[in-house]
């Protein structure tokens, strides 16, 4: 039985295919992480920070990332890395600016960079984060 190299070529390129699909669900690849509501903000905080409870939430409407401020006025900047999410407790150093509804976080560490959020209310978390540059 003679099969035409054109089935052949495409029998082996379907099997390059679904090889690197199948690599790719085994290294955990694929879309970036999303918050969808306050209660997985939570938790993504809570695996940032072991402990943090935030008491107030600004949640970006895309699920992007998440800004949080909990009790003792730490605020904490959740935003992806990878196909997780990673924290830091902005500093004195951290920097923040706005345009209508968009707020951008500058961590001032290399490593963390700034994350992009549009938030309900941008003003009062430029207020809180410009409140522990002081």
């Amino acid at each position: 039985m003679d099969v035409p190299p054109a089935l052949l070529q495409f029998l082996g390129s379907l099997v390059a295919i679904l090889a690197l699909a199948g690599l790719a669900y085994w290294l955990k690849l694929g879309p970036a992480p999303r918050l969808a509501d306050e209660d997985a903000a939570r938790r993504a905080a809570d695996d940032a920070v072991s402990g943090y409870e935030p008491v107030a939430i600004g949640l970006d409407r895309d699920g992007r990332a998440a800004v949080m401020r909990d009790a003792a006025g730490r605020i904490l900047l959740v935003r992806p890395h990878g196909v997780h999410f990673a924290g830091r407790i902005l500093t004195a150093a951290a920097r923040v600016h706005r345009s209508d509804r968009e707020l951008v976080i500058d961590t001032a560490e290399k490593r963390y960079g700034s994350a992009r959020l549009v938030l309900d209310d941008p003003a009062a978390w430029v207020r809180a984060i410009e409140a522990i540059q002081r």
